[in-house]
């Protein structure tokens, strides 16, 4: 091993989850995620009367019971899943580089993965949050939150950072490779994709974003920092490696919250729309995530699934996150490596 590989180490975060699919885990987990001023964009004190006025007293029951209908035997999906990525990308790496997993809100602790790597002699640090598709609520927080920690726990790391791969091969490749599959068991006649919502207030926060009708079609500059954007380029990139035909698929957005505008077209509302074309045989892909979680197993998978039954559609299926499979560890591996050695 090099001296430059053996100074270099990689840390891999997601967001995160509840310890358990319990009321008392899921408001540890709420407090800790929605304090954050890059996911609730409001001004501190209206951000703690909401949370803890509002939120925290009626939302940890309902969404532990939407965690308890996907829990699994060994926890979380996006644990599980994160940890097969792990052992994956090490073994792909064949011990040329130190990775680590840490979540951002919860466990793994960002500041326990960073001891680790410090205390095997990193020096270098790969930062790789696991979103496709850049965003100040997701990527840009991590990568804050790496700064921060770094600086408070002494650690001298040089941090060069993955910002996005939003039409990275590995990704793509693997993405389509498992749309193909369902796409062919359940004979869908449309491409869902569906992508985690963001408010409308935060993706103008790009000069120019949502200004003109061809913004995200024809981003420009703008496709390095928007989101929305980076989501279009995504689809289109998938749409491309199915070889769909013009109409055979359709950007969406999911998980809105509250009464202020989100990013449009609405999941929910565009199902209605297929219906009324026609459509019956629809497949789902949800390609803001790499790991299946409480988004696509639960609100995609069991909750839109059940809307799209009683519109009277015929079949639904749900397209897997690419999680641990072959394709996607060599695409990270590649990430990390070209990285290291920029």
């Amino acid at each position: 091993m090099s001296n430059q590989s053996s100074s270099t180490g990689a840390l891999l975060i997601n967001l995160g989850t509840p310890d358990a699919p319990t009321t008392p885990a899921v408001r540890r987990f709420l407090a800790e995620f929605l304090s954050d001023p890059r996911v609730l964009t409001l001004p501190g004190p209206l951000r703690f009367l909401l949370l803890h006025g509002i939120i925290l007293r009626t939302r940890p029951r309902r969404s532990a019971a939407a965690y308890a209908e996907i829990w699994q035997p060994e926890g979380s999906p996006l644990m599980i899943h994160g940890r097969a990525l792990h052992a994956a990308v090490e073994t792909a790496l064949d011990e040329t580089m130190p990775v680590e997993l840490a979540m951002r809100y919860g466990q793994p602790s960002v500041d326990e993965a960073l001891q680790r790597l410090s205390d095997r002699g990193i020096r270098r640090l790969i930062v790789l949050p696991l979103f496709p598709q850049y965003s100040e609520a997701c990527t840009g927080s991590i990568l804050a939150h790496v700064e921060t920690r770094s600086r408070k726990l002494g650690k001298p790391f040089e941090r060069v950072a993955v910002r996005h791969f939003f039409d990275h091969p590995g990704f793509i490749r693997s993405a389509a490779r498992l749309a193909r599959s369902v796409l062919d068991e359940i004979d869908a006649e449309h491409l869902l994709m569906s992508f985690h919502g963001l408010p409308e207030s935060q993706v103008k926060q790009v000069e120019g974003c949502l200004v003109r009708p061809d913004c995200c079609t024809d981003p420009g500059p703008r496709l390095k920092s928007c989101y929305r954007a980076q989501c279009f380029a995504t689809g289109r990139a998938l749409h491309a490696a199915l070889e769909l035909q013009e109409g055979q698929s359709t950007v969406a957005f999911q998980s809105r919250l509250g009464r202020q505008p989100w990013i449009q077209p609405y999941t929910d509302q565009v199902i209605q729309s297929l219906r009324d074309r026609g459509v019956r045989r629809l497949a789902v892909i949800c390609p803001a995530f790499v790991a299946d979680n409480i988004e696509t197993l639960e609100e995609i998978g069991l909750r839109l699934r059940e809307d799209w039954l009683s519109l009277g559609g015929e079949s639904f299926g749900l397209v897997p996150c690419v999680n641990a499979e072959p394709e996607w560890v060599e695409g990270v591996a590649q990430m990390v490596t070209e990285a290291a050695t920029a």
